[in-house]
């Protein structure tokens, strides 16, 4: 009898602590509202929309204490429209995120799977597109510069530093993993950050070859912004916050050798825009602040200004974004937004306004104004 009860404690003692060193747990957001748009394709609407501001998604993800401060960890994450339920990013069950990895509490993180690029982690942050403050309508023209992730990078292997007195970095390489083209629809990034005090800076670099290739195994295939030979895009920020304010500052640019194309999502158009296989640039200039006028209700706004040169003409863009936030609670909150966009220098291009996450304008200038929900869980 004593050998039973001292083996049954054994194993609860054993099975104990193996639970102690393992979590697993189920999250999510969800982002519902009614946006009006003046133009689409030359027609007024209202719809009911998902992700205004952050895309609806649920997701699992845990680790493992494998002892000495090394950890096992995954995420798998699932996008999806709240409004029909279908899924996101192509159809993809984890389409926003998927990864395994090791994470030591000496050396960093190594992750390999579907994964944020480093312009995403690092600099996005500090602008309001891409973030829980501003959001999808907030994104640079096309989401040119996937502040906004738009994208995400297949077939990739990250590192991601410790915290070392406020500094951060990280780098990424997604594989083409096609046979006799080891460099094309592959993907490369590198970014850091620095926060002292108030004040937050950082910088990131982007690099896709061949994006948008009918191999749809590559590190970017058929969910990318552009199709065209190479994409570099780089950029640098600045944040500071002072009592209840923060202003930053977020400058990017995006060149492209050999743009045949602008997707579907980007271009809000049904199957994209074919372009002729000119050399293009997209340069952003965002000036950003958000203002907490009592720790419930918010103020935030941005103006962005983007000078591109694009199918033989020079595309200047304006854009002004507003939007106010009351919380709920911590975990919801009720927002209304609205977006301004014009552009002009299209010449004869037939490039028209198209804030991101909409059909197009057939004009060259276009409203949108939103009322919606999010809650997370």
């Amino acid at each position: 009898m004593k050998k039973t009860l001292f083996a049954f404690s054994a194993v609860c003692a054993l099975t104990g602590t193996a639970h102690a060193q393992s979590s697993v747990t189920l999250y999510g957001l969800i982002d519902a509202g009614i946006t009006y748009t003046n133009n689409q394709h030359g027609h007024k609407n209202v719809q009911a929309t998902s992700g205004d501001v952050n895309g609806s998604r649920w997701g699992v993800k845990g680790g493992e204490d494998l002892g000495d401060g090394l950890k096992a960890i995954f995420t798998l994450e699932n996008g999806f429209n709240i409004q029909n339920g279908q899924l996101g990013q192509g159809g993809r069950m984890f389409g926003r995120q998927a990864f395994v990895g090791l994470s030591d509490d000496k050396y960093g993180t190594v992750t390999l799977g579907r994964q944020y690029d480093s312009v995403v982690d690092y600099l996005a942050p500090l602008a309001l597109t891409g973030t829980q403050y501003g959001g999808t309508h907030f994104a640079h023209p096309y989401d040119n510069d996937n502040l906004d992730n738009s994208f995400r990078v297949s077939n990739s292997v990250k590192y991601q530093s410790l915290d070392y007195a406020g500094l951060k970095f990280g780098g990424l390489y997604g594989f083409s993993n096609q046979a006799g083209g080891f460099s094309s629809n592959r993907a490369y990034s590198v970014g850091l950050s620095y926060t002292y005090g108030p004040l937050k800076a950082a910088a990131g670099y982007l690099q896709l070859n061949n994006a948008g290739s009918t191999f749809s195994g590559g590190a970017v295939s058929d969910d990318a912004t552009f199709s065209a030979s190479v994409q570099r895009t780089f950029g640098a920020g600045l944040n500071y916050a002072f009592g209840p304010s923060v202003a930053g500052l977020v400058i990017t640019q995006t060149s492209l050798t050999s743009l045949t194309g602008i997707g579907a999502y980007a271009s809000g158009t049904s199957k994209g825009v074919a372009l002729g296989g000119d050399t293009a640039r997209f340069t952003n200039f965002e000036v950003n602040g958000r203002y907490n006028l009592t720790p419930a209700l918010a103020l935030i706004g941005a103006y962005t200004f983007t000078d591109a040169r694009l199918t033989g003409v020079s595309p200047k863009y304006n854009q002004v974004s507003l939007r106010t936030d009351y919380s709920l609670s911590k975990r919801t909150d009720v927002y209304i937004e609205g977006v301004y966009q014009h552009v002009g220098g299209t010449g004869n291009s037939g490039i028209t306004a198209d804030i991101t996450g909409l059909s197009a304008s057939s004009t060259n200038s276009q409203v949108a104004a939103t009322i919606g929900l999010r809650t997370r869980f």
